[in-house]
């Protein structure tokens, strides 16, 4: 499998250096960056290619896997889908656009490619996923992320934001992916909290899941990158997991 990154920054680094094709047939060959020197440097560090023409780039590979931004996704994810294409989005908040998610179900259709969403930086997707049309009545998301992560300077425990993650995605599109990826599994625009804590020096998300199955809560405590505090760690590691398991013979989950 040939794949071509769009965004060359923290994820992409941990994820190329990941990567051994001999294990697993995945060939990382190309390599897209608005900031062509970060694609150069990601490219010389693989062996790849850094892509100046980005459509000659999707005619030359299986998948396309973006680590860009939100607005990335709604630029580029159209182009990869029309040429059937398929694509791994880790900035899945675009999607919380109904007329852009709409959009792209329907050219993946059209096109028989398919659209692939990491689990990210959390854990309990699964069981959201399992009980989402059977009886799931509430889903809420309380995230705790330092004041370093965040760009802030405070000494004291605040509530940044509190509502519904389609709000929480536009006010934090490069923080808060996990609220989209939990409300695009369940079908659910779900409640939301954000904390800026002094205390905590890890990202920490906790998702409560009630219904006619019962309850269930999960509780993620991710170390951030080390070049991005951004970004967990985790979300990293779920993309390497789902392109690994493209060409396994028995998976395990969903």
């Amino acid at each position: 499998m040939r794949v071509g990154i769009i965004g060359c920054g923290a994820i992409a680094n941990i994820i190329t250096t990941s990567i051994v094709p001999e294990d697993n047939g995945i060939e990382i060959e190309y390599f897209f960056d608005k900031d062509i020197e970060r694609a150069e440097n990601l490219a010389s560090l693989a062996g790849g290619v850094a892509a100046l023409d980005f459509d000659n780039m999707v005619d030359n590979v299986d998948l396309v896997l973006e680590c860009a931004s939100p607005d990335s996704v709604k630029e580029y994810a159209p182009k990869v889908l029309t040429k059937g294409v398929d694509i791994i989005i880790m900035s899945i908040g675009a999607l919380m656009d109904d007329e852009f998610y709409s959009e792209i179900e329907n050219l993946a259709k059209e096109n028989c490619a398919r659209v692939h969403l990491p689990s990210g930086a959390i854990v309990g997707l699964d069981g959201i996923k399992a009980v989402a049309k059977f009886g799931l009545k509430e889903v809420s998301l309380v995230t705790r992320k330092s004041p370093t992560s965040l760009g802030k300077k405070i000494d004291t425990e605040e509530v940044l934001f509190e509502g519904k993650a389609s709000e929480a995605v536009k006010e934090f599109p490069l923080n808060i992916n996990v609220a989209a990826t939990i409300s695009i599994a369940c079908h659910k625009d779900i409640d939301v909290k954000i904390i800026v804590d002094p205390k905590v020096d890890r990202n920490v998300h906790e998702i409560t899941a009630k219904g006619d199955f019962g309850e269930f809560k999960t509780t993620t405590m991710n170390l951030p990158c080390e070049a991005n505090p951004k970004t967990s760690m985790l979300a990293a590691l779920s993309a390497i997991r789902l392109l690994k398991s493209f060409n396994e013979t028995i998976s395990v989950g969903m």
